[in-house]
C-alpha cells in the first residue's frame, strides 16, 4: 500500500487500486457508541442497536514512522486524535482512545459499475452490490422473503422467517471485481453496506483487530490468497467416490430402505442416519435425541452392522452438535464436571431448543473440548465405526452466558461455529483420521476453512421458492467458494417442510440433476419424513435418481483432479464463470448457473415445470452442449432444451476432458 498525504486529507492505494480517499468533507473514518438489543428465539435473533453517538473524523494528520504510516483522526483542528489507523504492509491497525467508543464505521472506495462478492455463504445475492448484509451467525430462517406467506407463518409462529441476509455462516471478508479483496478481522457484530454509489462503508460492534487488504492480477490469484489465509480443506475420502450418500432416518428399518436403493441401481458411498442416537417426537417434526451415544432400542446390534456394511463397501455416517439435552446421561457427566456454559448465578445455562432444553458444552474450557473430543467423538463415534457426520448447528450460542475464557458470548458468538469445527477437527486427527473421516457443517465464520472439511448449505425449503429453494444452494457454494471453502453440497429434496408445503417428484429431480455436478451427492428426508416424497417411494423418481448419481460416477475422474487442485491452490470446485472469464463482464452477476471446475458449464433447472433453460455461455470459447452434441459460440445467451434427465451442460470446445464429458450423453 502507499499513502499519499494531501493538505486536506490523503489517499490510500493497494497496488495503484484508490482504497481510501479522506477529505475533511468527506471523511473515511466514524466512530461512536451504541447500545445494542439482542434477543433469541432457537437460532434466530431480533437485533436493534440505539445509536447514542456517531462522529465523523475530519482532521487526519499523516505521520511516517519506521513501520509505514500511522494517521491519527481527531474531530477537530487542535484537539486530541480520537483513533488512528496505523499502516502496516497491506493491513490496517485501528486503534481508538476513548474506551467507551464501542462503534467503528470505515468508508472505502466504491467504483462506478463494481461488483462485490462474499460476506460468508449468502443464499439470496451472490453479487453483493446495492444492499446491506449484517454478518451474524444465526438460522437462516424460512422462507427468507418478508412477502412470502411461508416468511409471514414463520415468523408469527416462533420468529422464525428470515431475512435475503441471514445466513448459518457469514464471514466479513469481500471481493471486488477491482481485484481486491479486504477482510475485517474481528467477532463482532458487522454489516457490510454495498448501497453507495462512491463508497463501501464497513461498520462493527467492536474496534476490529486490524483490516487485511489482499489484490491479485487474476480473480483465481486473488481466491488462492484467500485460502493460503484462511486455510484448506484436505482431500475428498476416497471412499466418497464409491456414490451416493443416502440419509435415512428409520431405525433399524433403514437398513432395508437401503438395500431397495441400492437394488434399483443407486451408487452408494454410505448410509447416513441421523437417528442413531434415538428420536423425539415434538410439534416440528422428528427431533433427534441429544445424548451423543448409539441408541440400541432404535438401532439394535449397531455396531456389528456398521462392520458388515464396511465390508460392502459402504460406510456409516451420523449425527452430533455441540450441545447435550438435560434428560440425558452424556450431560449428567458433562455437568459434573463443570464442562457447560453458565447463566448470571453460575449454574447450567440451559437453552430451549424446542421442547427440550440443552446444556451449551464451553469449548473455551480446554478440558472440556478435550472431553467432548475423546468421549463422545472419539470413542462413541469413530471407535464406534462411524466415518462421518453432520457437525450440527454452532450459531446458538446464547449472547448472555458466561464463558471460562472471560471473553464476553457477543464477542464469541460468531467465533462459535470456528471453535465447534476445531473441535470436530481434532477430534479426527487424534485418531489419525483426516481427510478419511468426513464430518460436515452449515455453520461457520472466519478460519473454519482451516478445519471443516465439507460445507452444507443449510436447511432449505422443499420447493422451488426464489429466496429459500433450490437456486439458493448454488448462490451458497460459489460465495463460499470465493473465501477458500473448497467443497459444498446441500440436501437433496431441501429440508424444511412446514405450513403444508411439501417436496413434489420434480423437485427431487430437479435437485439431483444440480447435485451431480457437485463434490457430493447427499439425500435427507427431511424434518418431516412421513409427510414428504422419500427417494424410495417413487420407482420413476428413484430410477432418475440412479441415472444422476452414475452421471456424478462418471466425472469421478475429473472431480478428482478439480479436488487435488483445490488441496494444492484453493480454488473451489463449484466457481462463479467470472473465475475463468474476467474479461466477460455479462459473467459478474450470474449465480444461477456455474462452472464445474475449468471446463464444465452447469445450468440448473430451478424453477418448477420449466422444460428449458436459458444461460450466457462465456466469451473466450465455444461450448458443447452435451446432451446435442451442437457447438454454441461463447459471448451469447443460449436457450436449451432441459427436459427431465437432461439438465443444461455444456462444455468448453477443445478441453482436454472432452471423451470424458461426451460420455455423459451415452448415460442419459
Amino acid at each position: 500500500m502507499h499513502l499519499i498525504a494531501l493538505p486536506d486529507g490523503f489517499d490510500l492505494t493497494l497496488e495503484g487500486r484508490l482504497i481510501l480517499h479522506h477529505r475533511a468533507a468527506s471523511p473515511c473514518l466514524f466512530v461512536g457508541r451504541g447500545d445494542a438489543r439482542m434477543d433469541m428465539v432457537r437460532g434466530n435473533f431480533e437485533i436493534e442497536d440505539t445509536l447514542t453517538a456517531r462522529l465523523p473524523l475530519p482532521v487526519a494528520t499523516v505521520v511516517v514512522d519506521g513501520i509505514g504510516w500511522r494517521v491519527h483522526f481527531a474531530t477537530a483542528e487542535g484537539v486530541p486524535p480520537l483513533a488512528t489507523l496505523q499502516v502496516i504492509g497491506s493491513q490496517l491497525v485501528p486503534t481508538v482512545s476513548d474506551p467507551n467508543l464501542n462503534r467503528f464505521w470505515l468508508r472505502l472506495v466504491a467504483e462506478p459499475g463494481e461488483h462485490v462478492w462474499g460476506g460468508g455463504e449468502q443464499m439470496s445475492y451472490f453479487d453483493l452490490k446495492g444492499r446491506r448484509f449484517p454478518l451474524w451467525t444465526s438460522e437462516p430462517g424460512v422462507g427468507r422473503d418478508k412477502s412470502s406467506e411461508i416468511t409471514f407463518k414463520a415468523d408469527a409462529m416462533g420468529k422464525a422467517g428470515g431475512d435475503y441476509w441471514n445466513t448459518n455462516y457469514p464471514q466479513p471478508t469481500y471481493l471486488s471485481s477491482r481485484k481486491y479483496a479486504l477482510h475485517l478481522e474481528t467477532t463482532a457484530y458487522s454489516a457490510f453496506d454495498f448501497r453507495h454509489a462512491g463508497y463501501h462503508e464497513l461498520e462493527t460492534w467492536a474496534v476490529p483487530d486490524r483490516i487485511e487488504l489482499f489484490t491479485a492480477d487474476r480473480f483465481t490469484g486473488l481466491v488462492t490468497l484467500l485460502s493460503d489465509r484462511f486455510g484448506r480443506q484436505p482431500p475428498l475420502p476416497e471412499w466418497v467416490y464409491n456414490g451416493a450418500i443416502i440419509g435415512l432416518k428409520d431405525g433399524n428399518t433403514s437398513f432395508a430402505r437401503l438395500e431397495k436403493i441400492r437394488a434399483a441401481g443407486v451408487p452408494v458411498s454410505a448410509l447416513w442416519c441421523e437417528d442413531w442416537v434415538g428420536l423425539r417426537e415434538t410439534s416440528f417434526g422428528k427431533r433427534l435425541f441429544w445424548d451423543w451415544r448409539a441408541n440400541e432400542q432404535h438401532y439394535p446390534n449397531l455396531k456389528a452392522k456398521i462392520a458388515a456394511l464396511r465390508a460392502e463397501g459402504i460406510r456409516f455416517m451420523g449425527y452430533v452438535n455441540p450441545y447435550l439435552c438435560n434428560d440425558g446421561i452424556l450431560f449428567e457427566d458433562a455437568e459434573a464436571q463443570g464442562f457447560f456454559a453458565t447463566d448470571a448465578s453460575g449454574k447450567t445455562a440451559l437453552v430451549d431448543f424446542g421442547e427440550f432444553d440443552c446444556g451449551v458444552i464451553d469449548f473455551t474450557n480446554p478440558a472440556a473440548a478435550a472431553w467432548f473430543e475423546e468421549t463422545v467423538i472419539g470413542q462413541n463415534m469413530l471407535d464406534f465405526g462411524l466415518s462421518g457426520w453432520m457437525a450440527d448447528f454452532g450459531e446458538y450460542l446464547p449472547i448472555d452466558v458466561h464463558l471460562a475464557n472471560g471473553v464476553p458470548a457477543t464477542l464469541m458468538h460468531n467465533a462459535w461455529p470456528t471453535l465447534w469445527a476445531e473441535v470436530n477437527a481434532r477430534a479426527v486427527a487424534k485418531r489419525g483420521q483426516t481427510g478419511e473421516a468426513l464430518f460436515f457443517m452449515r455453520a461457520g465464520f472466519t478460519g473454519v476453512q482451516a478445519h471443516c472439511p465439507l460445507l452444507w448449505a443449510g436447511d432449505q425449503s422443499v420447493d422451488f421458492s426464489r429466496h429459500d429453494g433450490l437456486v439458493t444452494v448454488i448462490c451458497g457454494a460459489l460465495s463460499s467458494g470465493l473465501l477458500g471453502n473448497a467443497y459444498h453440497h446441500s440436501d437433496i429434496g431441501g429440508y424444511t417442510s412446514l405450513f403444508g408445503n411439501i417436496r413434489t417428484p420434480e423437485l427431487l429431480m430437479r435437485w439431483a440433476e444440480m447435485a451431480a455436478f457437485t463434490p457430493v451427492m447427499r439425500t435427507h428426508e427431511g424434518n418431516r419424513p412421513r409427510d414428504n416424497l422419500q427417494l424410495d417411494e417413487d420407482p420413476h423418481v428413484l430410477a432418475h435418481f440412479a441415472a444422476m448419481v452414475k452421471l456424478w460416477r462418471h466425472l469421478v475422474p475429473y472431480l478428482k483432479i478439480l479436488v487435488a487442485e483445490a488441496v494444492e491452490t484453493g480454488l473451489p470446485v463449484q466457481r462463479p464463470l467470472f473465475l475463468h472469464f474476467e474479461e466477460d463482464a455479462a459473467c459478474y452477476a450470474v449465480q444461477d448457473a456455474y462452472l464445474y471446475g475449468p471446463d464444465l458449464l452447469v445450468a440448473p433447472v430451478w424453477q418448477a415445470g420449466a422444460e428449458t433453460r436459458t444461460v450466457h455461455l462465456p466469451n473466450g470459447t465455444d461450448w458443447v452442449h452435451v446432451w446435442s452434441g451442437k457447438t454454441l459460440a461463447g459471448g451469447t445467451d443460449a436457450t436449451v432444451a432441459a427436459p427431465l434427465g437432461e439438465p443444461a451442460i455444456f462444455y468448453r470446445r477443445g478441453s482436454r476432458h472432452a471423451g470424458l464429458f461426451q460420455g455423459l450423453s451415452a448415460l442419459s
